[in-house]
């Protein structure tokens, strides 16, 4: 697995807490920013991650801003890309096994460091279930054709 990393200001010093965990579930990382507590457009790095998850160049993308909403906003908009907003383990495992989710996007600032955690190893933990999913899935990926 191989996923890109990436935060705004607002979540960089939980983006950095997550490094050691990622490298604990075995899952190869690549950190595309921002790289400091300096304010920044969060919409630059969802989309940064967002390109390169549509693209294949990574398996998955993981975001962290201030409520895990905004970035998750912005990297919907890459054709391709389905983000989820994961506030706690069971909306995680969810996204991932009933809407094929391939972007988690967290809130630094409204969820608890210790329940974040909780929600990566949720994620990596979970797959695609397929099944009565796979077509809703599809419906979702025929709506983004029409729509451009």
């Amino acid at each position: 697995m191989r996923i890109a990393l990436a935060s705004d200001h607002a979540g960089y010093a939980e983006k950095e807490q997550l490094k050691p965990l990622l490298k604990e579930l075995g899952v190869d990382f690549e950190d595309l920013g921002t790289l400091s507590e300096a304010s920044v457009d969060y919409p630059d790095y969802a989309r940064k991650v967002a390109e390169k998850v549509a693209d294949g160049a990574f398996d998955q993308g993981l975001l962290v801003c201030g409520s895990g909403t905004g970035m998750a906003i912005a990297a919907n908009k890459v054709p391709g890309v389905r983000a989820a907003v994961a506030w706690n383990e069971d909306i995680a495992r969810l996204a991932r096994e009933h809407n094929d989710a391939n972007v988690l996007s967290i809130g630094a600032r409204v969820t608890p460091p210790e329940e974040i955690k909780k929600i990566v190893r949720a994620w990596f933990d979970a797959s695609f279930q397929g099944g009565r999913h796979a077509m809703r899935v599809e419906k979702i990926t025929e709506m983004e054709r029409e729509c451009k």
